[in-house]
């Protein structure tokens, strides 16, 4: 299974493709889609390309994106918003199931605390993917976002396995 994890931003789009192998997690690409433009609508039509090329070349089966924080600025969550919105579109047009996840989520599952610095998740980014050296703090954080996603899928099959054997137990 392909993984694709976005950091969405108006300015910087973080992207992080990982596949599961049987049990293992692996680094498949990892990168930026710096946007450039003066208007709103330029910069998010070039999120939407840039997600849809990235989907094009990686073929994912799965879309995990962070979820809007609401910061000091409100201008700055709306405009977040409206990234998400067209990396979102970008997925949905390739037919493919969204997730989104909190940073809070986000860090707890790769760090292993909520609060978590940004030096901490790259560094343990490299660490979980066995990177060469640390990746660009907005791939690290699209990295982050899916193996998040990966993690929780992993957590929800274990699960439905156990309550599927506790289900047969009590059929007997």
């Amino acid at each position: 299974m392909i993984i694709l994890g976005i950091d969405p931003g108006s300015r910087v789009t973080g992207y992080g493709v990982i596949a599961r192998r049987q049990t293992k997690l692996v680094y498949v690409a990892s990168g930026c889609i710096r946007i450039k433009g003066d208007t709103l609508a330029e910069r998010l039509a070039q999120i939407y390309t840039g997600v849809s090329d990235i989907v094009r070349q990686f073929q994912p089966e799965q879309f995990a994106i962070e979820q809007v924080f609401m910061a000091k600025n409100p201008d700055s969550a709306l405009k977040l918003g409206q990234a998400r919105g067209a990396a979102i579109v970008a997925a949905t047009q390739a037919q493919l199931p969204v997730a989104e996840y909190s940073a809070r989520q986000i860090k707890q599952a790769v760090v292993g605390k909520g609060g978590a610095e940004k030096a901490q998740v790259q560094h343990m980014v490299k660490h979980l993917l066995q990177l060469p050296g640390t990746p660009q703090a907005d791939a690290a954080d699209a990295l982050a976002v899916a193996l998040c996603h990966a993690h929780t899928e992993q957590s929800l099959i274990r699960l439905a396995g156990q309550a599927s054997k506790t289900v047969r137990r009590r059929l007997r």
